[in-house]
């Protein structure tokens, strides 16, 4: 008797796109930094704005146990405090890009009225985990919740990516070049390996080098399980 049993292939996470996390020295910055910080890293990597799959993550202050410490807009602080220990920031770039990065070490960048002097980085690969959410999804203008996530679905279904579950949060304002816009996270959970990792890589929108649309995993639902309490569309 013959018996042969196969096994799924394994899906192994690409490297061809990764995260680099700079260490930071900065005592604190603008909660609202996201055009001084993107203006910054055109300046000091001339190429930056030219590669289609670079984008950066917003600075954030201490870890919490449910995410990222972040002032509310109304609660009348317009910075940051970080951590000389904790604090980074961190580019999402194409491999080949990893050496060009890095040559931000060393470097002082001015982001606005703030300093970041930039230091040593490490690179770290994107997850394949079902759960990833997005901090900030920029809103068109008078976007309703239902128009909005109609649309990510239709975006999602453009990238071969399957919605089972997929949840809107919290609501922020960035005063950017063209004016005053609105961003709500954006959680997606139950994806299949390959579709999170894909997310990951292309994000959603065209505005991840301002900070946009850039997908991170999260542990689970529970631990954001008030989203919908806390989301921005809760008052309309």
């Amino acid at each position: 008797m013959l018996w042969e049993e196969t096994k799924p292939e394994q899906f192994v996470v690409p490297d061809d796109i990764l995260d680099l996390s700079f260490k930071i020295d900065c005592p604190k910055i603008a909660l609202d930094h996201a055009e001084d910080l993107s203006a910054a890293l055109h300046q000091a990597l001339p190429w930056f704005g030219e590669e289609d799959a670079a984008g950066l993550h917003l600075i954030h202050g201490a870890s919490t146990g449910n995410g990222w410490q972040r002032p509310d807009a109304g609660s009348g602080e317009d910075f940051i405090y970080l951590s000389k220990r904790r604090a980074r920031m961190q580019l999402r770039v194409p491999k080949e890009r990893i050496d060009d990065s890095r040559e931000l070490t060393g470097q002082t960048l001015q982001v606005g009225e703030y300093r970041i002097i930039v230091g040593t980085a490490e690179t770290k690969p994107l997850t394949n985990i079902g759960t990833i959410f997005s901090r900030y999804i920029r809103l068109l203008p008078d976007e309703a919740e239902e128009d909005f996530m109609q649309r990510m679905l239709e975006q999602l279904r453009d990238m071969n990516i399957q919605v089972k579950k997929m949840m809107c949060g919290i609501g922020h304002q960035f005063q950017l070049q063209e004016g005053l816009v609105e961003t709500v996270s954006l959680m997606l959970a139950d994806l299949e390996p390959q579709e999170s990792v894909r997310l990951q890589q292309k994000g959603l929108g065209d505005d991840q080098k301002r900070g946009f649309g850039l997908f991170i995993p999260h542990k689970g639902i529970k631990p954001v399980g008030n989203m919908e309490d806390q989301s921005h569309f809760s008052g309309t």
